[in-house]
């Protein structure tokens, strides 16, 4: 069956939301994990987890437990890449969905953005998160959540 991975440390409330009501409408069972404290509803589908203070403790416990087929919900692209690379879907915050075919085109984006930023060329992060991502984010998950559900149906 099919799980959905919440790389929580910087996931907006919003999308936490739509996923959380999603976990419980279809009854999938949904893990948020984060080195703090967070509040979850109260369901049967949904748990949190909270891991050790620490670069990549949240991202290395959800590798630890995906399986393929699995959805994995982060802003991290190269945790993103790894979670592809073990046969995972990944999606992000703002609805991008990464697949084989163009996590190295995000991952490369995002060096470049890096090096460009460590340069002074470039200051600021992404845009303003609002509802046409919230919109966005839901599209996608919906598809990708419907699409995982199928395959394990048989």
């Amino acid at each position: 069956m099919v799980a959905v991975w919440i790389d929580g440390d910087a996931c907006p409330r919003a999308i936490k939301d739509v996923v959380f009501r999603a976990a419980i409408r279809r009854e999938v069972r949904t893990t948020l994990i984060a080195n703090h404290a967070m509040q979850v509803p109260r369901s049967p589908f949904i748990e949190r987890r909270q891991v050790a203070a620490g670069f990549d403790e949240a991202d290395n416990a959800i590798l630890e437990a995906i399986e393929p087929g699995d959805v994995v919900i982060t802003a991290d692209v190269p945790f993103a890449d790894e979670a592809i690379t073990r046969g995972a879907t990944a999606i992000n915050p703002r609805g991008i969905e990464y697949t084989a075919e163009n996590i190295k085109d995000h991952r490369a984006r995002r060096d470049l953005r890096e090096e460009l930023r460590s340069f002074g060329e470039v200051s600021g992060g992404p845009p303003p998160f609002g509802k046409n991502e919230v919109q966005q984010f839901s599209n996608v998950f919906d598809r990708l959540l419907t699409r995982g559900l199928a395959r394990a149906r048989g």
